[in-house]
Order: structure tokens, then C-alpha cells, then sequence
């Protein structure tokens, strides 16, 4: 089957070659230019035909794929949501330490949602 390129350009190429015979006068035409012209149209009218079920056809697949995308990351956030709940530990009151003092570990926070003060500790300017 061809692709939708090569449908385009095949169309074109009829197309062109109808309007060479639409362009002569109708009474000057012969039989064999008026059948010519009508095989043309319908030659043209299939290729549409199949070009537009491609097109529906990908549209299709391009919705079904957002579809899936839109489940998949509901899916990941249901089940990351659970994760982190259950990893998530309560919030105990912490001693006050002096800043020479403060490490850069990662800590949990209510939302479960994990900060790390990795690159320079509690004075970096990113975070």
C-alpha cells in the first residue's frame, strides 16, 4: 500500500494530467480524451479515498495513544501516591542544631514528596 506521500504525489501528478484535458474545448475533445478524463476522476477519487482512511487511521491511533498515555500516568500517580503515603513517616520534632552542623541528607515531608539538599546543603541558592 502507499504511503501518504507518495498518495500526494500521485493525485498531483493525475491532477496535472486532468488539467491538460479539462483546458481543451469539450466540442473539440474525442472519445478516447472523454473517457481518459472520467477514468482520471475516478483514478483520483480512489487514491482520496485511501489517502483519507490513512489519515482517519493515524488520527485513530493518535487519539488511542493519548488515551493510553492519560491512563498509564494515572496509573503511575495512583500507585506512587500509595508508595509514598506508605513511606512517608510522621513528623518528629527535631533538636535545633547549629548550621556547621546541618547535613545535606534527604528528608520526607508531609506530601511525600522527597527534597535532597545534595549539591551544598542548606545554603544552596537552587533550592
Amino acid at each position: 500500500m502507499m504511503d501518504d506521500i507518495q498518495l500526494c504525489k500521485e493525485i498531483s501528478r493525475l491532477k496535472k494530467e486532468l488539467q491538460k484535458l479539462i483546458a481543451l474545448p469539450e466540442n473539440e475533445k474525442s472519445n478516447e480524451e472523454k473517457q481518459k478524463e472520467e477514468e482520471l476522476v475516478q483514478q483520483i477519487h480512489k487514491l482520496v479515498e485511501t489517502r483519507d482512511f490513512l489519515v482517519d487511521d493515524v488520527e485513530f491511533e493518535r487519539l488511542r495513544e493519548r488515551e493510553e498515555d492519560k491512563e498509564m500516568a494515572e496509573f503511575l500517580q495512583s500507585k506512587l501516591s500509595k508508595s509514598y503515603l506508605q513511606k512517608a513517616t510522621p513528623v518528629k520534632e527535631k533538636k535545633m542544631t547549629s548550621r556547621g552542623q546541618q547535613t545535606s541528607t534527604p528528608y520526607m515531608t508531609k506530601t511525600g514528596l522527597t527534597l535532597l539538599k545534595e549539591c551544598c546543603g542548606f545554603t544552596c541558592s537552587i533550592m
